[in-house]
């Protein structure tokens, strides 16, 4: 008889056959293709493949990097993301190791593939799983115990910066496409981020063996209770531990996308700017890890590089420029546009337009001009829409959506006359005559007013050409939670940061309506919302501008 903790058949076959894929062999062979030619002097590297006991007796599978120069080495630990195998660095741990010197393990976390135990969301065993590899270098290896660092795309970004707030050996960290607020990401401003928790639920219980906590979680969830995933986020978000690791003093970078559909980068932001120790930032078009893989298997990558010349300086001390440059690096979303550095995040914006938001018309002929984005407050005035239906404003689709942004210049697109007016509230900008850069945290302000205790919202930000097609810009979802119905309620909601360049001729839109495609949604079809805007707090945007 299976015991409760035990992998059904199936699953264990599943990740089994892909374990078999992903074996020493296909290590060497993506090895050999994307290493490039020894120069003549260059040393070599030897891997191997450990199983590191770790603190509980799980068996962590790993892979082992060791360049063939005397040591010490500086030591480098990296977990694996979610739903992938260490293998997911073979490139790049290769690279660290040849080219730099670097002690390099790669390890599988905790309950995914060949690796024990089970998922446990990055919670204080998998943290504990992060020191004991670190236990288990300066054992076995020539790891310098003095220089440590720890990198990781996505789930290992989130255990590295986790980890260092626990354990003050680590010196360094590189977090790609990682989270430090688990709250913001999966509940933004209290919605459920439905497609991000279906896809990482299916990878996990596709690749691995869910562990009590993440089992609890799934159960709750699908009953429709978020508490548990509030409740463990606590504890797994860095920026509630951030106090812990600018005491012990450790060199932060971020690298992150501004369509990463799991983790946003608002989250990312307020985390840098909390944090005091050395840190850089990098933000740039993609989704969630698109612009962080390639680099990981060893092809050329600007985040990757950035990432090498960050260990190099704060664990080798190489005096390479990092020190003297802005810490912030920005590329815009669209345009294929050059990065611009900036000496903190807040210096992105140099400025903002405000445009106050007057009564919308339920009117499509004339969109260029009903629903106006103004100079002057106008006030007293309600306009109600059917909110249990959504319109073609949408979000996208998340990986895909901001990878078409990426490598194609595609947005996520919107016809502005095609939008229902009895479903949404639309409001149209003046046109840019010379355009414009959007670069910061746009933010939308008005008054709601639901017909039942629970309504969600979602704003939208969108660059409109002269024929009323758009570009969606930003986006925010924004849940009522036990609202009066009827009784009108504050809405503030920050926009996903951007930097965007918009085309000289074109405005910006502003659409509110209440049904998305990516999220879940309080709403019923017969349900309705109320917006507005009142005298102590006139319905605004806020763009900010570079």
């Amino acid at each position: 008889m299976r015991t409760a903790t035990e992998t059904p058949p199936s699953r264990s076959r599943t990740r089994r056959a892909l374990t078999r894929l992903l074996s020493a062999g296909t290590a060497a062979l993506l090895t050999a293709a994307l290493l490039p030619a020894a120069p003549a002097a260059a040393t070599t590297v030897t891997v191997t493949h450990e199983t590191i006991m770790s603190h509980d007796g799980a068996r962590l599978s790993a892979k082992v990097i060791t360049p063939g120069t005397d040591g010490p080495h500086p030591l480098l630990v990296m977990p694996a993301a979610w739903g992938t195998p260490n293998l997911i660095y073979v490139g790049a741990a290769h690279r660290l190791a040849y080219e730099s010197g670097y002690q390099v393990v790669a390890y599988t976390s905790r309950g995914f593939y060949d690796s024990g135990g089970g998922i446990e969301v990055a919670g204080p065993e998998d943290r504990a799983d992060a020191s004991a590899v670190i236990d288990w270098a300066l054992a076995n290896t020539d790891a310098d115990p003095d220089l440590i660092g720890m990198a990781g795309i996505s789930y290992g970004a989130g255990i590295s910066l986790l980890t260092a707030a626990e354990d003050e050996r680590v010196d360094a960290v590189a977090a790609l496409s990682g989270w430090a607020d688990l709250e913001a990401s999966l509940y933004p401003n209290r919605t459920i981020n439905e497609q991000a928790a279906e896809l990482l639920l299916l990878a996990g219980n596709l690749t691995g063996s869910p562990g009590d906590k993440l089992r609890m979680i799934e159960e709750e969830y699908r009953d429709g209770n978020v508490a548990p995933i509030v409740e463990a986020s606590v504890d797994r978000s860095a920026m509630n531990k951030v106090g812990a690791i600018n005491a012990n003093g450790t060199a932060v970078m971020m690298a992150h996308t501004w369509n990463d559909g799991i983790f946003n980068p608002n989250q990312i932001t307020d985390f840098y700017e909390a944090l005091e120790g050395p840190k850089r930032l990098m933000l740039a078009p993609g989704d969630h890890a698109t612009q962080d893989a390639f680099g990981a298997l060893g092809l050329p990558d600007e985040v990757w590089s950035a990432a090498g010349d960050w260990f190099d300086h704060h664990l080798l001390g190489e005096d390479n420029g990092v020190a003297d440059a802005d810490p912030v690096r920005v590329k815009p979303n669209n345009g294929r546009g050059d990065w611009t550095s900036h000496p903190d995040w807040a210096s992105v914006t140099g400025q903002a337009d405000e445009y106050y938001l007057d009564k919308p018309s339920t009117s499509w002929l004339r969109w260029q001009s009903r629903g106006a984005m103004a100079d002057e407050p106008a006030t007293g005035w309600s306009y109600r829409y059917r909110s249990g239906y959504g319109t073609n404003a949408q979000s996208g689709t998340i990986l895909l959506t901001g990878a078409l942004q990426q490598f194609f210049d595609v947005p996520t697109g919107v016809s502005l006359p095609r939008v229902d007016r009895y479903h949404s509230a639309v409001w149209t900008s003046p046109a840019y005559p010379d355009g414009a850069r959007i670069a910061g945290t746009p933010r939308a302000e008005f008054t709601a007013a639901p017909t039942s205790a629970d309504q969600t919202l979602y704003v939208y930000l969108y660059d409109i050409d002269a024929w009323g097609r758009g570009a969606l810009v930003s986006h925010a979802p924004y849940s009522l939670h036990g609202a009066t119905p009827g009784e009108p309620v504050q809405v503030g909601v920050d926009l996903q940061d951007i930097v965007w360049d918009v085309p000289a001729g074109h405005r910006l839109a502003v659409v509110v309506d209440s049904g998305d495609l990516r999220y879940s949604e309080e709403n019923d079809p017969w349900d309705r919302v109320t917006v507005g805007s009142d005298e102590e707090s006139p319905a605004r945007v806020t763009v900010p501008l570079g």
